[in-house]
């Protein structure tokens, strides 16, 4: 499976190749010509957001954890995912926007185990936790002078989420698994670039996401979440909104 940073580069590779043919396109010789002229006078805009993300965790281990029964090491280990959202743009002023970008987007984290035991040695135990999110990201978006068809952007805000897949309240009397809280919340920063084409604005960005509350659900006499004190959750995301 292509690892995230192969993914987002291949994706800026499209984005680039589709964009240069706009540029390519007949214009006057003087200017440059500018798409969407009226496009920054709306008050409010909708559109679509097609993204791949990266989930983790931040793991704060039991300051314990060598005093528990063969537990050495706990790491995390994350894996790549999709998200797909719909845009809600409101124009606060020249150089800011409001935007709402409910979303559904599907991850898998893993956390893996070091066990140590007397005579033996170490061996690894791989926990496998898919999430599908609900997401509810509330952002305030700062951009600058438009230069022909394109500007830069930063972007910040909230994030509250609901984990659907959730096992908060899960029993499995034949494994011994880490549960999740079913909500999340979370600030995100991140940063990008509208391209003005034809008939659409293109805008590629990067996120991260940030977990503020602690995850995990404690269980007495389960070794892998005994081992853990907290887990924050941690989501690079690539996305291109098409708006």
């Amino acid at each position: 499976m292509l690892k995230f940073p192969a993914i987002v580069s291949l994706i800026l590779l499209a984005v680039l190749l589709s964009t240069s043919g706009s540029y390519a396109q007949k214009r006057p010789t003087k200017q440059k010509l500018k798409n969407l002229e009226k496009y920054d006078r709306q008050r409010i805009h909708f559109g679509f957001l097609l993204g791949v993300n990266n989930a983790d965790f931040i793991v704060k281990p039991n300051p314990d954890i060598k005093d528990l029964d063969s537990v050495y090491v706990v790491e995390a280990k994350g894996e790549s995912g999709f998200t797909l959202g719909i845009v809600s743009n409101l124009m606060l002023g020249r150089y800011f926007d409001l935007r709402f970008i409910p979303s559904l987007s599907f991850s898998q984290r893993k956390l893996e185990y070091t066990l140590v035991s007397e005579n033996h040695p170490p061996i690894t135990k791989v926990k496998t936790i898919e999430s599908t999110f609900l997401e509810f990201p509330l952002q305030v978006k700062f951009k600058s002078v438009r230069l022909t068809n394109g500007r830069a952007f930063v972007v910040g805000g909230f994030r509250y989420s609901i984990d659907l897949a959730s096992q908060k309240d899960v029993e499995k009397e034949d494994e011994e698994i880490v549960k999740l809280k079913r909500s999340d919340y979370a600030y995100e920063i991140g940063f990008g670039i509208d391209i003005y084409l034809r008939y659409f604005k293109l805008s590629p960005v990067i996120m991260l996401s940030l977990g503020m509350n602690n995850m995990l659900v404690k269980e007495e006499g389960n070794l892998f979440s005994e081992s853990v004190d907290r887990l924050y959750s941690k989501i690079f995301q690539f996305g291109l909104t098409f708006e």
